[in-house]
């Protein structure tokens, strides 16, 4: 035990050592900064992921694993702010986070960064949803389900709303708002821009007879533009 420990230990110091010497770097070569914040948000992430599965354990344990990912989210949000300077700014000036529940929470999605999105507005009794398949995967599959997440088992489904129904059942009995990108896939525009709406999200949200919240991110290629190389400190509005 204490070797593995030793060797968990020598990681983390590499790992950071690596993520400073490239912050270094940045002073003298601007695009040493996006290896720099790439290399400290997937360190973020991975310790995300560990303070994750202990939360679900705990937090399972007093009948309150429904608030696991909201304490995860968080806890990436202030891990990112702090290394990597990036953030998002919500404003909900009428609550609907914090009021409405359970509802179908729907966003537009730019890039890897909207992870960090939901780490500044997630709610407390929310989760993500994910295929039926993802609770046999090692780590996260194992969090996903000890969180409460909602899973939609396509493989043994015909269309999207018999797909739906089940996930829209669990809403309905465990009060659990879930929340959703409606494009299903990354747009990784530079220019504001969204892609075509899959109908899952509105399928759910009638088949559970809840409302849907929409949250809208402002274009952030200024901030992260992946194609370009680019990742910089800053704020990002989100409403």
């Amino acid at each position: 035990m204490a070797t593995i420990l030793a060797y968990v230990g020598y990681f983390f110091a590499g790992y950071t050592a690596l993520t400073l010497f490239f912050y270094a770097m940045a002073i003298v070569i601007p695009g040493a900064a996006f290896v720099a914040r790439s290399l400290a948000a997937y360190l973020c992430l991975i310790i995300s992921c560990f303070y994750g599965l202990a939360a679900s354990i705990v937090l399972r344990l007093f009948g309150l694993n429904q608030l696991s990912q909201w304490a995860v989210a968080r806890s990436f949000k202030y891990l990112m702010a702090w290394s990597t300077g990036v953030t998002f700014e919500i404003e909900d000036p009428e609550g609907h986070l914090d009021k409405v529940r359970p509802a179908v929470f729907i966003g537009n999605h730019q890039s890897e960064l909207d992870v960090l999105m939901l780490g500044c507005m997630f709610p407390k009794y929310c989760s993500v949803t994910a295929k039926a398949s993802l609770k046999k995967t090692p780590f996260l599959g194992w969090f996903m389900a000890l969180s409460g997440s909602i899973f939609i088992d396509r493989a043994n489904s015909k269309d999207a709303r018999e797909a739906m129904k089940g996930a829209a059942d669990e809403i309905r009995n465990r009060r659990q708002s879930v929340y959703m990108f409606p494009e299903g896939t990354r747009s990784y525009a530079k220019d504001p821009m969204m892609l075509p709406f899959k109908k899952g999200a509105f399928h759910l949200a009638v088949q559970a007879q809840v409302p849907i919240v929409p949250v809208v991110c402002a274009n952030y290629s200024h901030i992260l533009w992946i194609k370009g190389f680019v990742f910089n400190s800053g704020k990002i509005p989100c409403k």
